[in-house]
Formats: C-alpha cells, structure tokens, sequence
C-alpha cells in the first residue's frame, strides 16, 4: 500500500475496493467465536491481526489484554496538544457460533462471493461493518488527506457474549477515551434505498420463573386432581401478565413511557414495507401487537414481554401420563427510554409473586438488564450523520427506533459521558446470528464512502 497523493479519500476506495474486499475476507477467515472457549487461540489471531492491520495503514495500535479476550485500541496520528475534535469508533471482532453447520450453504468461515453479497459468519456481525470505517480511515491516511478529527478505534472481542471486560477497560481508560460521541456500524437500516440512523434502542430484562409442585413426578391417573399441575399453574399465571390487546398487565408498567412525537411517528411512516409485507417476512397467519400502534411502532417504540422460553414434564416421543414436579418459563422485557430496568424488575417480581397460587413454591431467577437508549434526533451530531448518508448512499435516509438492546451504548454514555452515532450497513436479510450470514459488498462500498464524508461534517459541530 503506497501513498497516492492524486486521490482523494473517496477516489483512493474506488481504486482499492477489490483489495479492500480481499482484506475483508482475511479478517472474516478468522473462527472468532466468544461464546466457545476452544476458540480462544483464534480470538487471540484475530484480534492480532487487526492490531497489524491498523498498524500496516498508519494508525497506532495497541493489543489491550483484558480478564477475558483482548480489546484493541487504535489511533489516528496525532500532534500533541491536538484541538481537533475527538470521535471514537467502535466495532467487535468476535462472531455467533456459526451451528448448525448443515444448515450453511458453504463453510462458514470460508468467505463465498456470490453476486452482490459476502457470505461468511462474521461478514455482517460485525467485521464486514467496522472494516468499512477503517477502510475509509486509511483512505485519509495513504492520500495524505488531513482528518478533520482525532479518530480512535475500540475494537473489542465479547460483543456477543455480553462485553464483560469492557466496563472496566472503559473505566481504567476513561481520559484517553473521552470523546465527543462514539460512531457504532452494528446495526441495520431498512434497504440500500432508505439507508438510516439509529436514534433509539430498546432496553432489557429477563428472569426465570420455577413453579414447584409435588416432590416428584406422579401418575396422573392415581394423583392428578388432589395436587395442582405446576405446568397447568404456570401457564395461567403466564396468561394474566398481557391483556387481549396486548397491553402488559403490570400495576406501574408504563408509568414512564414517553409518548412519540409526531414527528417520530412521521420519520418511522417512511419505513419502506407494508403491513401485509411484514406479515408474510414473519411467516405468520396474522400479526399481533399492542392495540392503537403500527407494526413499526410495536417492534421498536413500544415496551413488550416475551416468553422465550416453556417447559415442564415429558419432552419425548409418545406420552407419559404424569403431574410434572416442576414447570418452568423465560421472560424478558423490552424496555423503551424513561424505563429504568431496576423499578421495571420490581414490579415484574412483585406482580408474578401476587399471581402464584399457594398450591406451588415459587421461585424466581433475575437474569440480566440492560437500559434503553435515546439522543435528540434534532441534535445537530444526529443532522450532521443524516447529511452523511444522504450524500454516501444517494437517497434521503431515515430515523430509526430499534428494537433489540446495545448495552454497551449505555455504558458509554454512563462512563464516558459520550452520546453514540448507530449508522448500521446490515441488511433485513443478512441472516445476523443464522445460517448464511451475509454482507451486500454494496452496503460496504457505500459505508467505506460513508465514513470518509463523515468526519468533515463533524468536525463543523459545535464542540460540548
């Protein structure tokens, strides 16, 4: 990789996009899966080989061991005493367990091109989209461009299993990670048409309910009738938590649920599927949600409860006439700004113990949580990112509500005090955390130009 001072940014991508995606392909070879410790050597190459990689294209990098895999931190050159304005990137180099591997087309970590799109677990989740950014950061860098900012990227390898070392690295490395905002590609937009920013997630709950009845097994023709069915208690008392209309049944439940604005409701009109399109996507005989709300609405703007989990007695083939000593269920609870996890987990707790019948012990599990996440999508930094992907992709883009949660953007603005920019390149169908994950290489190309005009437009922001 020479310097070509002719280029410009952009130019310099056009030029070395098939060696880009060369690059993209190395960095996806790599089995880095967080959640199997057998590959711990592969998380350990790969996260080497991007500090190589920053390094080959002029940043400075760093290998950053931490209690679990390592984060990598890599900077922009830099005059001392720098006034320039200082943005962090984020990405993660860790990928899902690719099972079930019959279900692949072709193996998972050997990347296939097919037409417009890079199939390879990782490919979209999240190498392909933390790649473009870097990308469009050595195009500054080998045309001898000046940045407008001080970029430092934080590349770390537990996204998918919950980033447990990234609060303290955060914490411990908190002057040197001070920025203006945080810059996140880990999530979606709509089409290559309607590319979109991010502006609000969802945050989270989850706990496990155990309903224990007698103290085994029994045969349902000799005892069943004088011992209540934990699996039949369950069930009811699993009923009584959400209406007919889809309300949540929780005494508190929306006390601090913020109403859309209209002009919220406006930006998310513009999502580009119907209704009848979103129910044949879901493959379901007809949509439910909660009364008075579109089906946009629902998925990202509105709080929800989810069984994700149901068992209880026999599993096997044929039947076994029994009272099951035991049922148990799993439940989250997506939350939406205002909602704080912790009262939501008290009135959830307080709720199912009011409900269980005293013919069963209950027990309850409290899993993990997470709080939900909004920025003024007036802000100027959010104006400046949708004049970004109007001029990257070509069209007008969209505001976005998402419905899953990003823990780590909260723990970025409690640690930090750093708002986060989400300008996701993933497609609806890139199959994130399924068989055949891909990435549209048109998508790449677009988000590598996207992250070049991206930092001239920031850096005519007002500094906080």
């Amino acid at each position: 990789m020479c310097r070509v001072q002719s280029l410009s940014p952009t130019e310099y991508l056009e030029h070395n996009y098939e060696r880009l995606v060369r690059e993209l392909c190395a960095y996806i070879r790599f089995p880095s899966v967080s959640a199997q410790p057998q590959h711990a050597k592969d998380l350990a190459a790969c996260a080497q080989w991007v500090v190589d990689h920053c390094k080959k294209i002029g940043l400075d990098a760093r290998l950053c061991k931490t209690e679990g895999n390592p984060i990598v931190l890599a900077k922009t050159p830099r005059k001392a005493g720098s006034k320039k304005p200082h943005y962090v990137v984020y990405g993660h180099y860790d990928v899902q367990p690719p099972e079930p591997f019959e279900l692949w087309k072709t193996p998972p970590f050997e990347p296939r091109i097919e037409g417009d799109s890079l199939f390879a677990r990782g490919s979209s989740d999240n190498k392909g989209q933390n790649f473009a950014h870097l990308s469009a950061v050595e195009a500054y860098l080998k045309t001898g461009t000046e940045l407008p900012c001080d970029i430092t990227f934080l590349i770390e390898g537990e996204e998918e299993v919950g980033s447990k070392s990234l609060d303290g690295f955060l914490r411990a490395n908190k002057k040197e990670l001070a920025c203006e905002a945080f810059v996140i590609s880990d999530t979606g937009m709509p089409s290559l048409k309607h590319p979109a920013l991010t502006y609000a997630l969802r945050g989270i709950i989850s706990a496990e309910i155990i309903l224990h009845g007698p103290s085994r097994d029994l045969h349902s023709g000799i005892y069943g009738g004088t011992v209540d069915n934990p699996a039949m208690a369950l069930a009811q008392l699993l009923a009584q938590l959400r209406d007919k209309n889809g309300k949540i049944a929780i005494p508190g439940f929306y006390y601090d649920v913020e109403s859309l604005s209209a002009y919220e409701r406006k930006e998310m009109a513009k999502m580009p599927m119907t209704e009848k399109q979103y129910q044949q996507f879901m493959g379901v005989p007809k949509l439910f949600g909660e009364k008075g709300y579109t089906f946009i609405e629902q998925r990202s703007a509105r709080p929800t409860i989810e069984i994700n989990g149901l068992t209880s007695g026999y599993q096997g083939e044929g039947s076994k006439t029994i009272v099951p000593a035991w049922a148990r269920a799993k439940l989250t609870f997506r939350l939406v700004p205002n909602q704080k996890p912790d009262k939501i987990r008290k009135a959830v707790l307080k709720r199912i113990a009011e409900l269980c019948p005293p013919t069963v012990r209950l027990e309850m599990k409290v899993g993990h949580g997470g709080e939900p996440y909004i920025v003024s999508p007036k802000s100027d930094i959010a104006q400046a990112a949708l004049r970004t992907l109007k001029a990257a992709f070509g069209c007008e883009p969209m505001l976005m509500r998402e419905g899953g949660s990003i823990p780590i953007v909260t723990q970025f603005k409690n640690v930090i005090g750093a708002d986060s920019l989400l300008l996701g390149l993933a497609l609806p169908d890139d199959n994130a955390h399924s068989p055949n994950e891909k990435f549209s290489l048109d998508a790449f190309k677009k988000g590598m130009r996207m992250g070049a005009l991206l930092w001239p437009e920031l850096a005519k922001l007002k500094r906080k």
